[in-house]
């Protein structure tokens, strides 16, 4: 890697956390110039706006998500297993996130809904790989006969990530890890229920 892609993967870096704790609205470039330790011109010669690098620090966070949930299905072949290691990992983002601040689609979702379109566009695109990777996963469990064929693959990826997500910022709101703990006891009830 040279010199000058390391110093955009440092910036990428620091300005997902930066957005991911103040938000995009609420930090300047002043802000961003602050934790990257660069003067503007150092930014701008990597981006060519403040819109840019807040797309591309979202990608950035959302392919460190991306890594930890790849990590924990590695070697995992069952699909009920799959879906007890996703929610596994969502788990422990609360107390250990894979971008400072929480969850990166959470907040830029909530952040994004009507202030930044493209970034609101993004955020939609990174949701609705989530919840595919979900489907994909109930669906060849289904198809291997390890899910029972009248569960609903759309369903069960829309409960699954409503809880965590909500579970992830009433924990963050009340600085409590029981809300992700009820949350994550419930799924991994239902799952073993109503597979």
């Amino acid at each position: 890697m040279s010199k000058g892609e390391e110093t955009k993967t440092r910036i990428l870096q620091q300005a997902a956390e930066l957005f991911n704790q103040q938000g995009y609205a609420g930090s300047s470039i002043s802000d961003i110039m602050r934790v990257t330790g660069l003067q503007k011109g150092g930014i701008y010669n990597h981006f060519q706006s403040k819109d840019e690098l807040a797309l591309q620090a979202f990608d950035f966070a959302v392919a460190c998500v991306s890594k930890h949930f790849r990590a924990a299905l590695r070697g995992k072949l069952h699909a009920v297993e799959r879906l007890k290691a996703i929610i596994g990992v969502f788990s422990s983002f609360v107390d250990n996130p894979a971008i400072r601040g929480g969850c990166p689609l959470l907040n830029t979702a909530v952040e994004s809904d009507d202030a930044h379109p493209a970034l609101r566009d993004r955020t939609q695109k990174a949701m609705s790989s989530w919840l595919h990777l979900i489907r994909r996963i109930i669906t060849a469990g289904i198809e291997k006969g390890e899910i029972r064929p009248d569960v609903n693959a759309d369903e069960v990826a829309t409960i699954i990530t409503a809880t965590l997500e909500g579970a992830i910022m009433m924990s963050k709101l009340y600085g409590d890890v029981i809300y992700m703990q009820r949350a994550v006891n419930h799924l991994n009830q239902y799952i073993e229920s109503h597979f």
